[in-house]
């Protein structure tokens, strides 16, 4: 069975709480994460509200099949979400359409603004699960064919192409490692770095250039995506240019097309923890600080707990989000039980 219309019928109006009748627990993201989490909190008989856009994540943007979610088989991302959406509801968890604008944490019951809703939320406990969004290079036929070859997951997307020609852009550890995992699988691998040097470590840098499967065009950038009906065909790059990169005489390179049928964007993330900053611990390029959480999904505020890819820089899979989801559920739910705000 393939899934993935949109069930407008899960979603309700933000619940009516106040500073003295908080809610129990609200969930901050509708992705693997804080949908694993609502379906746990659940069945603990916690009520929590989920507050998400009915669009958006990422995996609600994959339109391709999901093939490493064990258990399920035939959907695509959104059909993924919507499974899901609708285990949490029929356990009911409450599904509020919507994005928080505005979220404090300073003192309990916490405090979330909605971008549409007249009256804030107030929780006694609160799952962060708003998730990490890749950087893309913004280039025309980017959006266009994502989903149809351009991908930001080779662990994701890259076995749909075993056997073809694949590119990926970046020269760091996340595009080397992409890299040599798609040249396991597909016909040839072309790195593209806009650098004359991987940033890779210089283990990960070694193998990729050793590895007969990889090339590697230096000083190249993408300017275009370019296919037709049944997917990507080419990516149109140039190289930087010997004046400066100012592409202007003679001393610019001639265009480059490099054929491929995927193209793997490397290039970062961006966590969504910008409603946290200077409220909860950060690490390194904004993700969520869990370095004093030890096993625990707990973050530097007592009642606030992070899943999912705002506070994970190195997995970032919805299997794994989903995991930390269900553990930030626990968690809580402790919480709640040792506070005495269970009942």
């Amino acid at each position: 069975e393939r899934e993935g219309e949109e069930d407008g019928a899960l979603f309700s109006p933000p619940p009516v709480s106040s500073a003295a009748a908080p809610l129990r627990i609200v969930i901050l993201g509708g992705g693997p994460a804080g949908l694993s989490a609502a379906i746990y909190a659940a069945r603990a008989g916690l009520s929590p509200v989920v507050v998400a856009p009915a669009f958006g994540g990422q995996l609600q943007g994959k339109g391709v099949d999901v093939e490493n979610f064990p258990g399920v088989m035939e959907a695509t991302g959104p059909g993924l979400v919507a499974r899901m959406r609708r285990q949490a509801a029929a356990f009911n968890a409450t599904m509020v359409s919507g994005a928080a604008v505005r979220v404090d944490v300073s003192r309990s019951p916490f405090t979330i603004t909605l971008d549409e809703a007249e009256a804030p939320l107030y929780a006694r406990a609160l799952v962060v699960a708003t998730g990490a969004d890749s950087r893309w290079l913004g280039v025309p036929g980017e959006h266009e064919y994502r989903g149809r070859g351009v991908s930001s997951c080779a662990t994701c997307d890259g076995y749909l192409y075993r056997g073809k020609d694949v590119v990926v852009v970046g020269g760091g550890d996340s595009a080397a490692e992409e890299a040599l995992l798609l040249a396991r699988t597909s016909r040839s691998v072309t790195m593209i770095v806009r650098r004359g040097a991987l940033r890779a470590s210089r283990a990960l840098a070694t193998r990729v250039l050793e590895h007969p499967n990889i090339a590697v065009e230096w000083n190249v950038t993408v300017d275009r995506f370019e296919g037709n009906t049944d997917g990507l065909r080419r990516a149109i790059c140039r190289r930087a240019t010997k004046d400066g990169g100012s592409g202007q005489g003679a001393a610019a390179d001639a265009e480059l097309t490099v054929r491929a049928s995927a193209a793997f964007v490397s290039i970062g993330h961006e966590p969504n923890t910008g409603l946290f900053r200077g409220q909860l611990a950060l690490a390194a390029g904004g993700y969520l600080d869990m370095s004093e959480a030890g096993r625990s999904t707990r973050t530097s505020v007592a009642g606030v707990f992070a899943a999912g890819d705002l506070a994970d820089r190195q997995y970032r899979q919805a299997i794994t989000s989903a995991g930390s989801g269900a553990q930030a559920a626990l968690d809580a739910e402790r919480y709640l039980s040792e506070q005495g705000w269970t009942d």
